[in-house]
């Protein structure tokens, strides 16, 4: 494990970017309780960051689930039933018109997850009256497991890290186990694309609220790094704007996109890796993600457990319920706020993009007084 760290992006270069699409958007006003979630004001990162605003998209509740992987998970999902289907958006436009397709059908849904993801497919197979069979690494947390298998999936736990659960996910598709993978590997390129343009409705979200809110627009966006696939999202809704800056952001024990930065292309780390930021624990960038995050970011910096933590103090002191991996995004800004050069001139958008998806470590972390609230959080969904 290396120590934190800040690499310039030799790579940046965002007119190579691809841009944001609108498609999914209609897709997503037909889940059950969607609705934007919150652009929020923190002021007390502000003031720690010496930055003129903080604001924070809080994904703790988007769609009655603890993140924003549902949004990714149900378009690639749609689309990937359409495609099994044979069958055209045009043709089954909405939730409903797909699940009394595929109802008896003898489908079933399988991805790999550090948690979130895994979680949110399962909810789409519960939705739509299929199966779920979802894999885990051997580290995750008991009460991830446990909310996924809430969603009424089977959860197998693979002996290894997060890429062994990708490589046995992908040995267990069929003509009737279809995968729905948001990182890519050869041969498999749509459905993780499909993720990536799935979260465009969260960035839609976000510029629509800047600019009803008459707030600056952000000029520094931090966004945590896994894959990839939420990175390279952000980067499309920011490459036309010649005044902000991006900075990835991942654990040192997970810095597979910086290395790969360093090393020119995608590159594996060694496993296993074992951050608090347990969906960022992973080895290999996203071959689908990996052009976008490549030309996007102007810099990428690494954090520790430690700084995680403290970020999601300072996001409850700011009234925000923020898990280990959502709180990544402002633990690299903090860590790294001298040498990132950021200035009272600032407004900065950072996307808590979890809420507290494991309660005990919430709890010991943040405080009783925070975790309460979290309790209460968990509780709705």
């Amino acid at each position: 494990m290396r120590d934190p760290r800040l690499v310039a992006n030799s790579l940046h270069a965002p007119t190579q970017v691809n841009r944001l699409t609108t498609a999914p958007e209609r897709f997503h006003r037909t889940l059950p309780g969607y609705a934007p979630t919150p652009l929020v004001d923190a002021p007390h990162a502000a003031a720690r960051l010496g930055v003129g605003t903080v604001r924070v998209k809080d994904e703790s509740g988007r769609l009655g689930m603890p993140s924003f992987k549902v949004l990714g998970a149900s378009w690639a999902t749609y689309r990937v039933l359409l495609r099994h289907l044979g069958a055209t958006v045009d043709e089954i436009p909405t939730l409903d018109a797909l699940a009394q397709r595929v109802q008896g059908s003898g489908l079933r849904l399988c991805a790999a997850t550090d948690g979130n993801h895994g979680r949110a497919v399962a909810r789409m197979a519960q939705l739509l009256g299929l199966d779920a069979a979802i894999l885990v690494p051997a580290d995750m947390v008991p009460e991830r497991i446990s909310a996924i298998e809430a969603e009424g999936a089977t959860v197998e736990i693979v002996d290894g890290g997060y890429d062994d659960a990708i490589m046995r996910s992908a040995a267990m598709a069929s003509d009737t186990t279809l995968v729905v993978s948001d990182t890519s590997w050869e041969g498999y390129v749509d459905p993780p694309s499909w993720v990536v343009d799935g979260y465009s409705t969260m960035i839609a979200e976000i510029l629509d609220q800047y600019r009803t809110q008459g707030v600056p627009a952000p000029t520094v966006v931090a966004a945590q790094i896994g894959v990839g696939a939420f990175a390279a999202a952000v980067a499309r809704g920011f490459a036309d704007s010649d005044s902000t800056r991006l900075v990835g952001v991942e654990p040192t024990q997970a810095d597979c996109m910086t290395t790969s930065i360093e090393t020119g292309s995608v590159t594996t780390i060694p496993g296993p890796q074992l951050s608090i930021m347990a969906g960022l624990n992973c080895g290999t960038p996203s071959l689908i993600a990996w052009p976008d995050v490549s030309s996007g970011y102007d810099s990428f910096v690494t954090i520790t457990d430690d700084q995680v933590a403290d970020a999601m103090r300072l996001m409850a002191d700011d009234g925000i319920v923020s898990g280990e991996s959502g709180a990544a995004g402002l633990g690299g800004l903090l860590a790294h706020r001298n040498a990132l050069g950021l200035t009272p001139s600032d407004s900065v958008l950072v996307i808590s993009t979890e809420g507290a998806t494991d309660l005990a470590s919430y709890r010991a972390i943040v405080g009783s007084t925070a975790a309460s609230e979290a309790d209460a959080k968990e509780m709705v969904r």
